[in-house]
């Protein structure tokens, strides 16, 4: 079984840190709706989306932060100017980034260009939705 990629916002790193790793009806913490999950790491989409979208050179993207780290799980917050990037994408940018991100040798990411176009678009409609609430974008990983 691999790791799974739960992408969410969460107004501050505290919130961020209770999250539960997994769906359990015991669980009183409550699961973030606003939650997009991805079979991409988010070193990858950090990496990607800031260099083809931004203009950070792709060796010198932010490191993501550690917020919490379990053994089974752990959540990682990406770099706040990720989600300046992705929400002010213009479709232009977006497919011209997806046809380049599409030659890049990755098994774990389509190939295909539109996958990969669809895939941004839904990246940068998540962006938008957390900038509106306010919140930050981390990841919980957990196998």
């Amino acid at each position: 079984m691999g790791v799974t990629y739960e992408y969410f916002g969460a107004p501050d790193r505290a919130s961020a840190a209770r999250v539960p790793p997994l769906i359990d009806p015991a669980d009183t913490v409550e699961r973030p709706s606003n939650s997009y999950v991805s079979f991409v790491k988010p070193e990858t989409v950090s990496a990607m989306v800031l260099s083809l979208l931004g203009d950070t050179p792709q060796d010198a993207t932010p490191p993501l932060e550690l917020v919490v780290l379990h053994p089974a799980h752990a959540v990682m917050q990406l770099p706040p100017m990720l989600m300046d990037v992705l929400r002010n994408a213009t479709d232009e940018e977006l497919g011209a980034a997806a046809f380049i991100w599409s030659t890049f040798p990755d098994r774990r990411v389509p190939r295909d260009a539109y996958l990969l176009y669809r895939m941004l678009h839904d990246w940068t409609k998540f962006a938008r939705e957390l900038h509106h609430a306010g919140h930050q974008l981390y990841c919980l990983m957990h196998s």
